[in-house]
């Protein structure tokens, strides 16, 4: 692939900011920050690298300069690298009106090499890469928006040529071990910030901010009650003991240190308890729920709120950390205030984001595809039939699981749904406990469910296996455990139906319990012992796995030890946490990753000729002319579903709509 430059440069912009007047980081977004009116932009310095002796030495531009500097270079040819490229190239582009041919983020670089956890700050990986420390130089600016006096600007300057060098001498020393493939998503990724396409229907976000208004206060009419006292959980404890009620109580999520055996009011939304009061008989309890409820889900408001404000700014900068999670996946950027990755399908949120006039959002999802990557990396030929057949997966692999031939989603819709959340969550080693307690809470973002005595009826449990279950003392103290808003009775029956689908999972899914095993001894012999061994397209090796795209996945200081129960266990630092790990913990992070890398390189083949704007989860989302949009359709799917020459052979399959909402592409 011919390079789509000649030159790299780097460069570092230095701005007004300051507390007092309100204006920087410290009180705004990255996006509100730089389209705010008072944005001054005091000089940036600048150089080329010449990556073959490594030579850089950065310049100085004044302010009154950087409209010639701009003007003197072909940008078509040049590629910018910074530290938190977004920032730079950004104000190159929507302030001076250039933008590069290629984008470089030492940031971003840095998250992938080492983890998110790790900081990567440009003095933090100064400091790991042994470079002279980062320089202070940013105080005596502070607060000043006309003019800089000269001495300040003599020390800025200085201050923010060391920062362009340093960052220079970051991509010399990263730049080898970078695939090309990851370095081209993340200028995409940098890009979705900086060339923003996607535009607000504000029109109707202000009519559903009003609505969640309205039905707010209609809730708070019904009870007589004002926002503040029921957004106080003790002042919500004491309305709900003047109404005659205890306040549910439940352990403390940490649970150690002095928080250990510390109880705390249950009023989550999740909360078994809560959920208890919200559906009884007490008519002014539930109402009393009811407002709480609406009361504490202020997303919706603020987030809507948010887009109306940036709306009337422009159109929207996606913010997006490329490697934002552990196996690399991309994370809604911290600080922007806006998270694109978890907005509810169907919702005016969702709607609301549009291409510009006469051009659609074309949406592709990979369909099911942790379950595809698992079966394939697990040799689990059954389960890869049934996706190659192209019927519906869930009631195939429910089929065998419950020896009920010809299932159908019609015929037996209980059954199919235990084998969905079982085929989609039980493949990391999830427990019945953990799994009982996620269906009454809403399992993978579906409705609470409850399995019943005529549940158990239907997949056959019988009256020996209660008895097994009922006179098995762990089972039982683990089963009184979960959360649970039912009668124990009740809660019995559902546990004891939960373990019966995971135990049906794991007989029925045999080679991915074999894989588990197979993990167990990498964890052991190559993650924590130090010898190296590739295992189709997974090499394991000491404290980390390399996945195919040359990317590693990382798990240092990793220990072996002992758990409170005396069973061997290992753990590894998570930032500044201890994190034990697991076969199913490994099982979960190759899956994840291989799947973002078949993700990431569908994207990469969709842009070659449409431009990709938005990525959530195993989605992606492209730009098209309205006239093209069912070519463009059929493109995006053959791109999507391309056989990855590392995972030859795996059945992959997308659903792929197309509309001027994003959130009408795919119904």
């Amino acid at each position: 692939m011919p390079r789509p430059f000649d030159r790299i440069m780097v460069i570092d912009f230095e701005s007004a900011w300051g507390r007092a007047v309100q204006l920087g980081f410290s009180c705004q977004t990255m996006e509100e920050y730089l389209r705010d009116p008072r944005f001054k932009a005091w000089g940036l310095s600048w150089s080329f690298i010449d990556l073959k002796t490594n030579a850089c030495q950065p310049v100085w531009v004044r302010r009154s300069g950087l409209k010639t500097f701009f003007a003197a270079f072909d940008w078509t040819r040049i590629a910018v690298v910074a530290q938190n490229a977004a920032f730079d190239v950004s104000i190159m582009f929507w302030h001076y009106g250039v933008h590069p041919a290629f984008i470089l983020d030492t940031l971003s670089m840095g998250r992938a090499l080492h983890g998110v956890e790790a900081g990567n700050s440009l003095k933090t990986l100064a400091e790991r890469y042994e470079l002279p420390r980062k320089m202070d130089g940013l105080a005596s600016s502070e607060n000043i928006l006309d003019e800089l006096p000269f001495l300040v600007e003599q020390e800025l300057s200085t201050y923010c040529k060391h920062d362009s060098w340093l960052c220079a001498e970051l991509l010399i020393r990263m730049l080898p071990s970078f695939p090309i493939s990851e370095l081209q998503l993340i200028d995409m990724t940098v890009k979705m910030y900086t060339r923003p396409v996607l535009e607000f229907d504000t029109p109707m976000l202000e009519t559903a901010l009003k609505e969640d208004e309205d039905a707010l206060a209609k809730a708070l009419g019904r009870v007589n009650r004002t926002e503040s006292e029921l957004a106080s959980n003790d002042t919500f404890a004491d309305v709900l003991r003047l109404l005659g009620v205890d306040p549910p109580m439940k352990p403390s999520p940490s649970g150690k240190g002095k928080a250990e055996g510390k109880m705390i009011y249950a009023f989550a939304k999740s909360d078994a308890l809560f959920q208890q009061m919200q559906n009884g008989d007490n008519e002014d309890v539930a109402l009393l729920c009811e407002a709480r409820l609406r009361v504490k889900s202020t997303q919706a408001r603020t987030r809507a709120q948010r887009f109306i404000d940036i709306s009337h700014r422009g159109p929207l900068p996606v913010p997006l950390n490329y490697w934002g999670a552990g196996p690399g996946r991309w994370q809604a950027s911290k600080g922007s205030n806006v998270n694109l990755q978890n907005m509810k399908r169907g919702s005016a949120l969702r709607k609301s984001i549009k291409a510009p006039n006469g051009y659609v959002v074309v949406v592709g999802d990979l369909m099911q595809i942790e379950p595809r990557v698992l079966a394939e990396l697990s040799g689990y030929t059954d389960l890869q039939g049934i996706f190659r057949s192209g019927q519906d997966a869930y009631a195939q692999f429910g089929a065998g699981m419950f020896g009920v031939p010809g299932m159908t989603k019609d015929t037996h819709p209980v059954l199919r749904q235990s084998a969905k959340s079982a085929l989609l969550g039980a493949g990391y080693m999830l427990g019945w406990p953990s799994f009982a307690g996620q269906l009454l809470a809403g399992f993978l973002g579906a409705p609470p469910k409850r399995y019943t005595v005529a549940d158990a009826k239907q997949m056959g449990i019988t009256a020996q296996q209660v008895m097994k279950f009922t006179g098995d003392k762990w089972c039982m103290e683990r089963a009184a455990l979960v959360p649970h808003a039912c009668t124990d009775d009740e809660l019995l029956i559902h546990c004891i139906v939960a373990k019966e689908i995971i135990d049906r999972y794991r007989a029925t899914a045999e080679p991915v319990v074999k894989f588990w095993g197979f993990l167990k001894q990498m964890l052991e012999e190559c993650l924590h012992g130090g010898a190296t061994h590739t295992y189709k397209c997974l090499t394991f090796e000491k404290g980390a796995i390399l996945m195919p795209n040359g990317m590693r996945i990382l798990y240092p200081e990793l220990a072996k030890g002992r758990d409170e129960r005396g069973r061997t266990a290992y753990t590894y630092r998570k930032g500044k946490k201890i994190e034990y790990i697991h076969p199913g913990t490994l099982c979960n992070n190759v899956t994840q990753g291989l799947a973002r890398i078949v993700m990431s390189d569908g994207m990469l083949r969709v842009a070659k000729r449409l431009p990709v704007v938005l990525t959530v989860h195993d989605e992606l989302a492209a730009l098209a002319r309205q006239q093209d949009a069912a070519k463009a359709k059929v493109w995006v799917r053959q791109q999507m579903i391309v056989d990855p020459v590392y995972l030859p052979g795996i059945p992959l399959d997308a659903d792929v709509g197309a509309h001027q909402r994003y959130g009408e592409a795919k119904q």
